[in-house]
């Protein structure tokens, strides 16, 4: 079975950006189990799934605008510090805050005595990133799966 829009998809991946090392891999760990069409990966890669099988090794580049986007100007914020719940805070590190419309991703810019200044872009914004995949399996995604916008069971939620 070919991956097309509503299909179940397990994969391996490798994910580095363009002329760096890697970034994140899944090889020694659990694959991604997705179903495709429903937003659950970044634009880029899920095209470049599309029409592929189980037992296809796929390696693309995928560009900022198929990715996380541009970065943008203008998206610094000064929050309180008592946010990050006394969490040890260094310039430069990645956090994950919970907010009103689910968990952001953040950079740390400055660190003051109560405020923290963060970088709102994606810490990917702006990379084409390049990824090496492995299909594992392809299925049709069952129609509580279409209906609810993910995978139920092994690699999904579980209701």
């Amino acid at each position: 079975m070919s991956i097309e829009k509503n299909s179940v998809v397990t994969f391996h991946y490798t994910v580095a950006e363009t002329g760096k090392e890697p970034l994140e891999s899944s090889k020694d760990g659990n694959a991604l189990t997705v179903l495709v069409g429903h937003g659950a990966i970044i634009p880029g890669l899920e095209e470049a799934l599309i029409g592929k099988q189980a037992g296809h090794n796929v390696e693309v580049t995928v560009s900022p605008d198929q990715a996380y986007g541009e970065r943008r100007d203008g998206m610094t914020q000064r929050i309180p510090k008592k946010l990050f719940k006394n969490a040890k805070l260094v310039n430069g590190q990645q956090v994950v805050l919970p907010t009103e419309m689910g968990p952001r991703a953040m950079t740390i810019l400055k660190v003051g005595m109560t405020t923290v200044d963060v970088d709102l872009n994606h810490p990917m914004a702006g990379k084409s990133l390049d990824f090496t995949v492995e299909i594992l399996d392809v299925r049709a995604a069952s129609e509580e799966e279409i209906a609810h916008g993910h995978v139920h069971g092994e690699g999904g939620v579980q209701h």
